[in-house]
């Protein structure tokens, strides 16, 4: 099962660091909705954008060897953690999110509307124990852990690759004195193009030697969807269709801002600049509730949830043989063993997870940040699932209208902790989130990039550089004396 959720590509934040700076309009969208009202923009087009992250917490691997190209060697090349705590759960993930052509449109200072297009792919697995994962991982099957019982009560692999179309409305609902209040929403058609999931539960195991195993208790449950069986290998893109195995989503959220530089005027527009008013805000918090919803599939007939258990269990039938398709693979496994009660479908969850934010604003130019998502369907109950990636992040930025430095600090439900930055340049923007620590780091063990190129409105004339304490626009109520509301 594993195989088969490498084939599709734990989803955290997206553009971290960055997706939540007033500049950035269409690419704040996806982590809340509500940071579409009252932007710097009046457009702000997304031309492609890309996200990419990976990650492990039981292999490590030397940084020069994994872009050599060559078969890596354990011990020489990468390095498993078989030395932690046996109790210890052993986990790896993996996503994949590109932004296609996208537009965010401000009908006025306080409304706008965006079109998101996303292709994006997950893959999540662990929740075994160390010492299950060495038995499979160090030399399987190895001598050293025969005559050995193992027991585990959960591990599990999910795989999910899916299109995305987003529609999103936001707005300003209350507008009182120093007080601000935004709310947003984005209902998703999504287009299903591949699903898998593999769910061991309440194993208990004893390898006899090389051909035998005891499995003397154990459920496993296993599906992918029918369309996989018809996978052309040699056209990948053959396999894509946006409106395949049909289904909904959602995100939902919610801005509060604290503003006590505003001066009761409203807006106004300084030299041709949209909106100078839009980040007046000194503080400013939001919540949101994201990937909603989810995808029924229909199960290749291979697909089944088995009882296990069986004695002296040939070991080399359990095996997937040179140039065995999946599915003749699957078909034999399940024929082994007991077959349980299953549905002919399976309905498999988006990464549904809750994303909090709070901001706080310097001087203008200066801003500090902090974030956190938390997975909401990270548990063991649900059998089909697409999963967030639980972490905490605090960016530092400085920003003008074209020019953007973030460097954002996070750390994991793993506890690993990375420092990066993301650079914004007018229409380009790059980053990674984990880069200033694994340039220090001989070995590695997670990584993540990003990069988007989007079109934004440039004016070229005296006032097209954001000055910073709100322009004259600020300067202006100060001169006059006005009172605070």
């Amino acid at each position: 099962m594993l195989i088969l959720c490498v084939a599709t590509a734990a989803q955290a934040q997206t553009f971290p660091g960055y997706n939540t700076s007033h500049y950035a309009g269409v690419h704040a969208i996806p982590f809340n909705p509500a940071l579409g009202a009252g932007t710097r923009y009046r457009w702000d087009v997304n031309i492609v954008g890309a996200d990419v992250k990976a990650g492990n917490t039981y292999i490590r691997a030397l940084k020069s060897s994994l872009l050599s190209g060559e078969k890596l060697v354990r011990n020489v090349d990468y390095f498993p953690d078989s030395n932690a705590t046996p109790s210890q759960k052993q986990y790896a993930w993996g996503s994949a999110d590109l932004m296609l052509p996208s537009v965010l449109y401000s009908i006025d200072e306080r409304q706008s509307v965006a079109f998101t297009w996303r292709v994006r792919g997950s893959a999540w697995g662990g929740g075994a124990q160390t010492t299950t994962t060495n038995f499979f991982m160090l030399d399987y099957p190895n001598p050293r852990y025969f005559d050995q019982t193992f027991a585990d009560e959960y591990g599990a692999a999910f795989g999910h690759s899916w299109n995305e179309f987003g529609f999103s409305y936001s707005r300003v609902i209350k507008d009182q004195g120093d007080h601000r209040w935004k709310a947003g929403i984005t209902l998703k058609y999504l287009g299903g193009q591949a699903a898998a999931y593999g769910v061991g539960r309440d194993a208990s195991f004893l390898f006899e030697d090389r051909t035998k195993a005891d499995i003397n208790s154990g459920q496993f449950f296993f599906a992918y969807d029918e369309g996989q069986d018809d996978w052309d290998k040699d056209n990948v893109m053959a396999n894509f269709s946006p409106f395949q195995n049909p289904g909904i989503g959602a995100d939902i959220g919610v801005v509060y801002e604290w503003r006590p530089d505003n001066d009761g005027l409203n807006t106004i527009h300084e030299g041709g600049d949209w909106n100078p008013d839009a980040d007046t805000w000194k503080a400013r918090l939001g919540v949101s509730i994201v990937d909603i919803g989810g995808i029924r599939y229909t199960k290749s007939a291979t697909s089944a949830n088995l009882d296990m258990r069986g004695q002296d269990i040939p070991v080399n039938l359990l095996n997937k043989r040179k140039e065995e398709s999946i599915r003749s693979w699957t078909s034999r496994l399940a024929g082994m063993f007991t077959p349980l009660e299953t549905e002919d479908n399976f309905y498999m969850n988006l990464p549904t997870s809750l994303n909090l934010m709070g901001d706080y604003n310097i001087d203008g130019r200066f801003f500090v940040s902090a974030g956190a998502t938390v997975a909401l369907n990270g548990g063991k109950k649900d059998d089909n699932k697409t999963t967030a990636l639980t972490q905490l992040q605090i960016t530092p930025r400085w920003e003008s209208t074209y020019l953007g430095a973030y460097l954002p600090f996070q750390v994991n439900r793993f506890g690993q902790a990375d420092a990066g930055v993301v650079l914004r340049a007018g229409p380009l923007v790059i980053g990674s989130a984990s880069i200033f620590t694994n340039l220090f780091r001989e070995t590695i063990n997670h990584a993540d990039v990003f990069v988007a190129l989007r079109i934004i409105p440039i004016r070229f004339n005296k006032w097209s550089w954001d000055k910073g304490n709100g322009g004259i626009f600020r300067k202006k109520r100060n001169q006059l004396g006005c009172p605070d509301i």
